[in-house]
């Protein structure tokens, strides 16, 4: 111990830096330098070195301290800024043991998909068939439909189409005589503000059917934030 603050003591008087910077030559309250007082009161040299090594010690480990809490609050922002943002849903039409059809109807309808793979975020509303966009950003949205006449030479409509708000975005459309069953899809990335509505529809005279293959689903999910 006494060999550290006779090392100390000679560092200091011999160059006069301590661990942040030189030395100044009158202390904070007006009295002679360490080193002076090294050479006057050869005793309390080591005391008042080891002293002023400490506070400095203190100093900076209270700085860090600080400058880590800060970094510690940015990081906790930005994942709560991650969790916030993640919005995703995948839903089907139906679940059910056996071949549902859903439509045909007279005016163009909302297809309301029951079954819900994941709505991560609750912005699918499964009493409408809306997703209300949460966030600004660009999504992937995917749409897939599928239908069956029953028999040979019945009219095959299987359609639907993918709006946001009251904009029509992509159509599929499977209309004829030759198919018994039919299938068709679509995926698109786009740029949503919040309060977005994004639907997907049914055109009149056309029907879907289902069953626990789900091969009706209905996709989206947030690519990333653009607030």
């Amino acid at each position: 111990m006494m060999r550290a603050i006779i090392i100390l003591c000679l560092l200091e008087f011999e160059f006069g830096y301590s661990w942040q910077g030189p030395i100044a030559d009158v202390s904070e309250n007006g009295k002679d330098s360490p080193e002076e007082e090294c050479v006057t009161d050869q005793a309390s040299c080591g005391c008042c070195i080891m002293q002023q090594q400490m506070r400095r010690m203190e100093m900076f480990l209270n700085t860090s301290l600080n400058e880590l809490e800060k970094e510690l609050e940015k990081t906790q922002n930005t994942f709560n800024n991650i969790r916030a943002s993640r919005s995703a849903f995948s839903v089907a039409l139906f679940n059910s043991d056996e071949l549902r059809c859903h439509g045909p109807f007279r005016d163009d309808m909302f297809i309301t998909y029951t079954h819900i793979f994941l709505n991560l975020g609750g912005g699918y509303d499964v009493n409408t068939g809306v997703f209300t966009v949460p966030r600004a950003g660009v999504y992937s949205l995917a749409l897939t439909v599928y239908s069956d006449t029953g028999s040979p030479a019945k009219l095959l409509a299987a359609c639907a189409s993918l709006r946001v708000n009251s904009r029509v975005v992509a159509n599929l459309k499977e209309k004829n005589t030759q198919d018994q069953e039919d299938s068709a899809s679509v995926a698109v990335a786009l740029q949503l503000e919040v309060g977005d509505k994004v639907a997907a529809t049914l055109p009149a005279g056309c029907f879907l059917c289902d069953d626990k293959s789900h091969y009706n689903t209905f996709t989206g999910f947030l690519l990333y934030a653009t607030d």
